[in-house]
């Protein structure tokens, strides 16, 4: 029996995380914000019955004084959906009791929260605006319930502007926390992309390479097959038994290589985080020999002028694999006995690579396509070249790469 796994719980935030937490969380979107806006009425209107107790008896409010003291908090409940509004109809129930020379000093908390909610959720100029409409209702009903009382105007004054300036920093706050969560999660989506983009690329590759390798290879079997069936069927009395064994030893030899190249493959593709330079040998112009020399075996007669001394492995290894595809295209499509002129050379800082042929232009229909010309201006422009493919102005194909020597721009395949 496996034992029992302990479950372990994730710590709960403490009280100031909780607290930072509600600050920097915008009011307008905030979870429950009605239900707890509700529960903050009762407990504020609850703080305002206190203090109107408590103060002197000539300034306790009577009936219509305490009707307008709570029905003054009823519109808190919704002072984040419509905070001008609210602070409106407390406007309107604060007025009159203090007109009615009921206690100054129980309301303060209801319109002060509201200035808050207002300065915090608004903009700077709307702020302003009902900082000073707020400041000329206060400053008048003050001069006419107390015209001698210069310090309670200069108190009520403070109180106004202090919360009206905390409510535009806890806003510019807010933003500023909001600009930071933004950029932490537009540089997270810009790695997400980035990974997603390199996947991508790799994915790429590997088809090119597949394609490349398997489309050769293949070609070259079936040719040299048809060849050894050709000599079984020609004179069954009389078998050329030096030409199908050399046909079947050239099979052999393909697959080996095909078998090879399929191997260093897959063991790439099983390795894991293997950077891009590490990604094995490539092929460069030194393999161009060899896949002359195959495609004349496959029944092309081929010229070949390789006059580049050295040259990027990644421009290398593109050249080598648009020679490579451009010769199985000849192997596949160009008819039986195709001349083909393969050439190498750096002009003005780049390879230019051509091969052209005098055989029938490559098979190619709306419903299937092929993949050979793709991947070869792939190649290309993974080394920031170009590849025009068509057919020559004498008649047959041609293949024409420029590949710049020095503007290398990645080591893919």
């Amino acid at each position: 029996m496996n034992p029992v796994q302990p479950t372990t719980t994730a710590p709960r935030p403490r009280i100031g995380e909780r607290v930072m937490a509600a600050i920097n969380r915008d009011p307008l979107t905030a979870p429950h914000r009605t239900r707890n806006d509700a529960l903050l009425a009762v407990a504020w209107a609850a703080v305002a019955t206190v203090m109107a107790l408590l103060g002197d008896k000539g300034t306790r409010p009577d009936a219509l004084g305490w009707a307008l003291l709570l029905a003054a908090h009823v519109p808190l409940v919704w002072r984040r959906h419509r905070p001008l509004l609210v602070l409106l109809v407390v406007m309107v129930c604060i007025t009159p009791y203090h007109a009615l020379e009921n206690n100054h000093a129980a309301p303060i908390l209801a319109t002060l929260v509201v200035l808050y909610t207002v300065a915090a959720t608004g903009t700077v100029r709307r702020t302003l605006l009902t900082g000073a409409g707020v400041l000329g209702v206060t400053l008048l009903l003050n001069a006419l319930t107390n015209p001698d009382g210069t310090m309670e105007i200069l108190r009520i004054s403070g109180w106004v502007v202090a919360f009206l300036f905390c409510g535009i920093d806890v806003r510019y706050y807010r933003q500023y926390v909001a600009s930071i969560v933004e950029r932490a999660e537009r540089a997270e989506r810009t790695r997400e992309e980035e990974a997603r983009r390199r996947v991508a690329e790799e994915r790429l590759r590997i088809a090119r390479d597949l394609h490349d390798l398997l489309a050769h290879s293949i070609t070259l079997i079936g040719v040299q097959t048809s060849v050894a069936a050709h000599v079984l069927a020609a004179d069954p009395e009389r078998l050329d038994r030096e030409t199908i064994a050399k046909a079947l030893d050239d099979i052999a030899d393909t697959c080996r290589t095909a078998r090879g190249e399929v191997r260093t493959t897959l063991e790439l593709l099983r390795e894991q985080g293997v950077a891009g330079e590490a990604r094995g040998p490539l092929p460069g112009l030194d393999g161009v020999a060899d896949l002359v020399k195959t495609a004349r075996l496959a029944g092309a007669r081929v010229e070949s002028a390789v006059r580049v001394r050295q040259a990027p492995p990644a421009v290398g290894a593109a050249a080598y694999r648009i020679v490579q595809e451009a010769l199985t295209n000849v192997v596949r499509h160009a008819g039986p006995d195709p001349a083909v002129r393969v050439e190498l050379y750096e002009e003005q800082g780049a390879l230019r690579v051509s091969v052209t042929d005098d055989g029938a232009c490559p098979a190619a229909t709306p419903h299937n396509p092929g993949y050979g010309l793709v991947g070869m201006r792939e190649r290309a422009r993974s080394v920031g070249g170009t590849l025009d493919a068509g057919p020559g102005d004498e008649g047959g194909f041609q293949v024409r790469a420029v590949l710049p020597i020095g503007n290398e721009r990645g080591g893919e395949r």
